[in-house]
């Protein structure tokens, strides 16, 4: 029975290559296809041509948007420079506003907003603020900064956490904290996040959940500068837990 079904399979595949041929060396099928397909064209002339124009205009469109924000990028850089030398000089003012004769943190946001350096000037604006003691602000900016880079968009997280602990509010800090920790987890800094984390938990009598942080240090971040303070609140609160 697998024979007979295997000729079947072989003879129809035989036979579409032999219709194959036939169309390829026939001059008869080949005009005939030809004019099949000039008819069509001729018939529906004017959609054709509608769907190739707006795909040309779609194809024009994003390749000439992406020049255009590439081009502005280049600009937003240059203009950018003189705003984070005053934020590494702490000159927070200038930094953020400008010395009016360049430009700050906020003019290259509201200019150049959808560019990478502009992105990035969310960023620095927003730990400016938070430094200023402005955590609304900072929380703002923060959120509004989005990056795929290993440490800095876990660094965002972790300071809108501290923003949100300054407005006293436990909760979302946690959440922001556990954010940080949880995004592209690392040797260097996660566990720091899981300490502020706890901390965090902590501040809201959450005892079970700053615990499991604290835990997650010590079972995770061995080699961590946090590891002995980690050890030393985890079993301060599992002894407040018991009573």
């Amino acid at each position: 029975m697998a024979s007979r079904r295997y000729k079947v399979k072989k003879s129809a595949q035989v036979a579409e290559k032999e219709d194959v041929k036939e169309f390829i060396e026939s001059p008869e099928v080949l005009v005939e296809q030809f004019s099949k397909t000039e008819a069509f064209f001729n018939k529906h002339k004017n959609i054709v041509l509608g769907i190739l124009g707006a795909i040309i205009l779609v194809v024009a469109a994003v390749l000439g948007y992406r020049y255009y924000v590439s081009s502005q990028d280049e600009i937003a850089q240059r203009e950018m420079f003189q705003a984070v030398f005053y934020y590494e000089q702490d000159s927070l003012a200038q930094a953020l506003n400008g010395d009016g004769l360049n430009f700050g943190l906020l003019d290259i946001i509201e200019d150049y907003g959808s560019t990478k350096a502009g992105n990035l000037a969310r960023f620095y604006a927003g730990t400016v603020y938070l430094k200023q003691g402005e955590h609304e602000n900072a929380i703002e900016y923060l959120k509004a900064f989005k990056s795929s880079d290993l440490l800095v968009q876990a660094r965002a997280y972790s300071l809108i956490g501290d923003a949100y602990m300054e407005l006293g509010n436990y909760s979302d800090a946690a959440d922001y904290y556990d954010r940080a920790a949880e995004h592209k987890p690392n040797e260097a800094i996660t566990a720091q996040y899981l300490m502020k984390a706890a901390l965090a938990y902590e501040k809201q009598t959450d005892f079970a959940a700053a615990i499991d942080r604290y835990e997650s240090v010590l079972t995770d971040h061995f080699g961590s500068g946090d590891y002995q303070n980690a050890k030393k609140y985890k079993a301060k609160l599992e002894a407040l837990s018991a009573q």
